[in-house]
């Protein structure tokens, strides 16, 4: 089966591995949310800075999440290689966040599975072939 149009899934010739992976990539998105919101609501030293960082932290994820990096095609297109850079980078937050709240063990297995995640997502990638120059 072959999809059409924007984002990581537009041009992707889907595999077992490829259908896995994209299951494991919502997930780890789900557990960054996750991961912000009980790592704000353990934080903050009062009240209003538990509900502030516990709602805030996984709505700016979400937002730039949605901005630059959503998979059905986001608002702003980065380059590949800023892509590439920044998706990690924000799901490591999560690793970092579960690791704040405790749960060390859950955040070494986070950590493990995004590069996996993200390097079989763009490894798989259909690139686009190269144009040739009009010379003979």
């Amino acid at each position: 089966m072959r999809t059409e149009g924007p984002g990581p899934a537009g041009g992707r010739r889907w595999t077992p591995l490829t259908a896995a992976n994209a299951g494991l990539a919502f997930g780890l998105e789900l557990a960054l949310l996750a991961a912000l919101c009980a790592w704000g609501f353990e934080t903050g030293p009062d009240l209003a800075a538990r509900l502030l960082l516990g709602i805030g932290a996984p709505a700016l994820a979400a937002t730039v999440w949605g901005l630059f990096l959503a998979a059905g095609g986001p608002r702003f297109r980065l380059p590949l290689a800023a892509e590439i850079a920044l998706k990690p980078l924000v799901l490591l937050t999560g690793a970092l966040a579960l690791h704040a709240t405790g749960w060390t063990a859950l955040a070494v297995v986070y950590a493990v599975l995004v590069p996996v995640s993200v390097a079989v997502e763009y490894g798989t990638r259909r690139r686009p072939p190269r144009r040739r120059s009009g010379r003979p």
